[in-house]
């Protein structure tokens, strides 16, 4: 790990995007407890931003503001606090650091915006404290951290293997049009990991990420991807929170492409074929009353930049 350099700025602002898992297999758990996956990502057009500003050496402060800011702890149980917290102490000196977070992503939404968080914060405060980093010097700490953040530093559409901390860019083409339903309230992944187990499903054979759907990807065919959207946590997100059953159902009569509940949920992706059918589509799944809200997204986007200040 790098030695701190320079002083960096009075302030960096780096926005880091959520993420839809477009395939979900999950395995049984693992000695160390956790589930081995073989996943998609693909970020998508809604961001969390996180500006870094100077503080006194030792001193990691947090404030968050914007959607579900209630929710979100300030101390070290922040993915962002962590994150600032295991790189200075990689460093080896005292460094402060006040994080400010304007929120997008809803709370336990399976969207990964807590680890957006995190990911934006390695990059901040990597500029900040004028340490040299870039994205693949943090990759190691980002697996440190947790599952989705290392996806979130890097963006585009990738395959996740491990426990979901092991990306590798997936030959993808094309930009693809999505509806996110948010419903009323989270779903912890802890539980949604702790239903499945309950439910005792077998586990997929062959365990890994369908032929069909990386074709899908390879050639830019939204209908086919549509097919090929899996999830094996849908079914125990379903059945912790049974009002989702409507809304997955409602992607017939919308006549979406496909519909998957993304990561742990309860979020509702639906892909759709154009920026007019998804247009439409948000302004019916508003109005429905099967979801808090919905909003238009397209991916893949980039993972954590640096934003003018």
């Amino acid at each position: 790990m790098a030695e701190p350099i320079l002083p960096g700025p009075l302030a960096v602002r780096v926005r880091a995007p959520a993420k839809i898992n477009l395939t979900l297999r999950v395995g049984r758990p693992r000695p160390d407890g956790f589930h081995p996956l073989a996943t998609v990502y693909q970020a998508v057009s809604l961001y969390e931003e996180v500006t870094a500003s100077p503080a006194d050496p030792g001193v990691i402060e947090v404030r968050v503001t914007g959607e579900g800011a209630e929710q979100v702890p300030a101390d070290d149980h922040n993915l962002a606090h962590r994150a600032a917290r295991l790189l200075a102490y990689q460093i080896g000196e005292p460094l402060g650091v006040t994080l400010r977070i304007e929120k997008a992503v809803p709370v336990a939404a399976g969207l990964a915006g807590g680890s957006a968080d995190a990911a934006a914060t390695l990059v901040a405060c990597s500029l900040l404290w004028g340490l040299g980093l870039d994205h693949q010097d943090l990759l190691p700490l980002a697996a440190e951290l947790g599952s989705d953040v290392p996806f979130a530093l890097l963006g585009g559409t990738a395959v996740g293997s491990g426990r979901g901390e092991s990306v590798a860019p997936a030959l993808a083409r094309g930009n693809y049009h999505w509806v996110l339903a948010f419903a009323d309230g989270g779903l912890p992944t802890p539980a949604v990991y702790r239903r499945y187990d309950e439910l005792g499903p077998t586990p997929p054979d062959p365990f890994e990420v369908s032929a069909g759907l990386m074709n899908a990807l390879r050639n830019g065919d939204a209908e086919q991807l549509g097919r090929e959207l899996i999830n094996d946590l849908q079914a125990p997100a379903l059945d912790l929170m049974p009002s989702l059953r409507k809304l997955v159902e409602a992607a017939e009569e919308y006549r979406a492409l496909g519909v998957v509940v993304s990561g742990s949920g309860p979020t509702v992706a639906f892909l759709v074929a154009s920026q007019a059918d998804a247009v439409d589509l948000t302004v019916a799944l508003s109005a429905s009353g099967l979801c808090r809200s919905a909003r238009y997204v397209t991916g893949p986007v980039t993972g954590a930049r640096v934003l003018p200040t």
